[in-house]
């Protein structure tokens, strides 16, 4: 999955041009989730390769856990995060929301 799929190049007049951004869906809560406590190391986008197979998808990790900080794929130490199960609901949601 590309990162910048749901970006337009917005160009206006004299300014800089940028991308627009991505409006990401919520992510509920289900009893197949995963719990887990993390460690010295743990990044989102390596949990996300581990438990889906797609170190792209850490953003559903990100996204199901609101408390986290949104400018870093290290998760605080000792921190319970939820791995949701994957469904491919949540990627026709992400679709949806940016088309």
């Amino acid at each position: 999955m590309d990162r910048y799929e749901f970006n337009e190049i917005i160009q206006l007049t004299s300014k800089p041009r940028y991308r627009s951004s991505t409006r990401y869906p919520e992510i509920p809560l289900s009893i197949d989730d995963s719990y887990i406590v993390t460690q010295y190391g743990d990044r989102l986008d390596n949990l996300a390769a581990q438990f889906y197979n797609d170190s792209t998808l850490w953003w559903i990790i990100s996204y199901a856990n609101p408390d986290l900080p949104k400018d870093s794929l290290y998760p605080p130490l000792g921190y319970q995060l939820r791995i949701p199960i994957f469904d491919v609901e949540i990627l026709r949601d992400l679709e949806n929301l940016n088309s």
